[in-house]
């Protein structure tokens, strides 16, 4: 048993009898082909990459970055594969995913896997997962969450020249064939703000554009942005009359000036923030992490830091940025800010008393006091949503985006994957529908006695008239579609498998370079384990009292270059959060592997 989570420095793997890639099969098809069905013999002579992703997920869209270069410099022998597999009912619509392909400007073929039939094939855990496949067919790495672009560039270069030495190594072009291009004003469109001349300004995302509207909403006056952005997401107008953006894919906050049409970074560095780089100080100093979207409010710009599961600050004054709520846990917890969880936040909407925040993967509506204390409104976590109204502790919404404050002092939700804007009164509890019919909204803006949608998917801005009554709509409720793990009874062991890429080594110059934080929902079901530490494995000890619940388990290490010439090596995080549904049941597995990097030697009885 090569236990590498348990030991300082990973000692290399044994090898290991290869395991033959399972073929990729997926109910809503084929994307990206041009009409061609793939099979693995199709691909035979390449090496593949599995990209298990869902398009709900921040750190799935950091992935696809990753990949970028890498997929560039290898087209002639590297296909990588996305292989959807969807957390909510919206992405199991296959139009859905199509427009995510677009939307995310996605170069490669995606499979459609509604039902999760290759995610099983392949014991998939987590969003993101990376499968490596070698030229001749035999699964040869497995690479779960973040920052493994590093190790699968060098096993990439391996495999080309290892397969090129031995004649099994195929080049040419690849099997991905780009959707015609569609001519609309906007693309993906993100959020919007009313500036003060009455005109709109819409953040163009997928043209990596800002767009300025007529008061009609759909005269176009100009277009800004020559590659100063990308992806641009939130739009908040300061009280000068200038525009911060929310700078997405770069990581960064930019300043838009409507006067002249210029715009100037004024934080992050164009770096993707990892854990241990410092959250606070000089904001063009500090790196970030997708920055959703953002609200002015209490004489600072507040931050849904998307990528890290925070909320952030940017004082204009004072030049600074620091962390104001979250952990970089994912997940629904109130009370004190310094102790919250958020999953994904990705709306913000400022009124006299509350900050609120659509905390998407939870599919929740929560906001921050001026005391800094974080409350929930709808929403019980991350795997329970829906379209259900009346009260708010029984109410469901669906991975909402956006939140628009109304003039009654009600807010408006843009209920993304329901298709629906949606309300939540303060006053009375309650959650009611306003419209319907929508194509995922994504934020709203009220001018006048209207309300004006971002329709992100139908590429437009809608103008609703707000209704005195709510529409009534048929209750649903859904759980995230996942097999329960079955485990036993009593203790059970939890490893991450992790083992350092080759030619590197675990990080230790400054103390120990790993990372596991373990829960549970419920709290109750976990007796013993729970909590932080450093090493990548914990006996846990369940509540017989419970038969079902989820597992949360968030790991990180890090690993240099093994050079010892090298005074300053590079270095490398990977990190990955996990929720587990699990089920106890007498014979059981006593044992729970989770890979964030290699192959799990133990359950391959090697």
């Amino acid at each position: 048993m090569n236990d590498a989570a348990s030991a300082p420095t990973p000692a290399p793997a044994p090898r290991r009898a290869r395991v033959r890639a399972p073929e990729l099969i997926g109910k809503g098809g084929w994307i990206n082909t041009g009409g061609k069905d793939l099979k693995l013999a199709d691909l035979r002579g390449r090496t593949l990459i599995l990209d298990f992703w869902t398009f709900c997920c921040i750190n799935c869209l950091h992935v696809l970055d990753e990949l970028r270069e890498l997929e560039e410099k290898h087209r002639d022998t590297l296909v990588i594969i996305g292989v959807h597999s969807p957390k909510f009912v919206h992405e199991a619509e296959h139009q859905a995913v199509v427009d995510a392909v677009e939307r995310y400007e996605v170069h490669h073929p995606v499979l459609d896997d509604p039902e999760l039939a290759t995610w099983k094939q392949y014991a998939v855990r987590a969003w993101p997962t990376l499968v490596v496949i070698d030229p001749e067919g035999y699964v040869v790495a497995q690479h779960a969450g973040e920052g493994h672009a590093n190790a699968i560039r060098t096993l990439v270069e391996e495999l080309e020249a290892e397969h090129g030495a031995k004649g099994t190594l195929r080049r040419g072009d690849g099997p991905y064939v780009p959707p015609e291009p569609v001519a609309t004003d906007l693309r993906f469109p993100g959020k919007a703000v009313l500036l003060p001349s009455g005109n709109f300004l819409v953040s163009d995302t997928t043209r990596h554009q800002l767009v300025e509207l007529a008061p009609d909403g759909e005269t176009v006056v100009r277009r800004i942005g020559d590659g100063e952005f990308r992806e641009p997401q939130g739009l908040a107008v300061l009280p000068d009359g200038k525009v911060v953006v929310a700078d997405t894919v770069h990581h960064a906050l930019r300043l838009f000036d409507p006067a002249t049409g210029t715009s100037e970074r004024i934080a992050g560095t164009g770096r993707q923030w990892w854990q241990g780089s410092p959250t606070s100080g000089p904001a063009l100093d500090v790196d970030l992490s997708s920055p959703w979207d953002v609200a002015w409010w209490q004489g600072k710009v507040w931050i849904a830091m998307a990528g890290v599961h925070q909320i952030w600050t940017y004082d204009p004054e004072a030049g600074t940025v620091e962390v104001a709520a979250g952990t970089t846990n994912e997940g629904l917890v109130d009370g004190p800010a310094a102790e919250a969880w958020f999953a994904q936040p990705s709306g913000l909407a400022a009124t006299t008393d509350r900050l609120w925040v659509a905390d998407s993967e939870t599919s929740a509506l929560r906001w921050i006091d001026p005391d800094g204390f974080v409350h929930t409104a709808v929403g019980t976590g991350l795997f329970d949503f829906g379209h259900r109204d009346g009260a708010a502790d029984q109410a469901l919404l669906q991975h909402p985006l956006g939140v628009t404050a109304l003039p009654d002092g009600s807010v408006a939700v843009s209920d993304t994957y329901n298709h629906a804007l949606r309300r939540f009164d303060p006053a009375s509890g309650e959650v009611s529908t306003l419209a319907t019919d929508l194509r995922e909204p994504s934020d709203a803006v009220v001018v006048g006695e209207d309300v004006v949608v971002v329709e992100s998917a139908r590429h437009r801005l809608t103008r609703l008239r707000l209704p005195e009554e709510a529409v009534q709509v048929e209750s649903v409720a859904h759980r995230t579609r996942r097999e329960a793990t079955e485990i036993g009874p009593g203790g059970l062991r939890l490893d991450v498998v992790f083992q350092a890429p080759k030619g590197q080594k675990l990080d230790e110059r400054y103390g120990p370079s790993t990372r596991l934080l373990v829960s549970s929902t419920p709290p109750e079901l976990l007796l013993a384990g729970e909590g932080t530490g450093t090493d990548l494995f914990r006996e846990l000890e369940l509540n017989p009292e419970l038969t079902e619940g989820v597992l949360h388990v968030s790991a990180m290490a890090a690993s240099c270059d093994d050079d010892p010439a090298n005074e300053y090596p590079a270095c490398h995080v990977h990190q990955q959060d996990w929720g587990v549904p699990v089920k106890v049941v007498e014979g059981g597995a006593a044992r729970l592997p989770l890979i964030l990097a290699g192959m799990d030697e133990a359950a391959a009885g090697a």
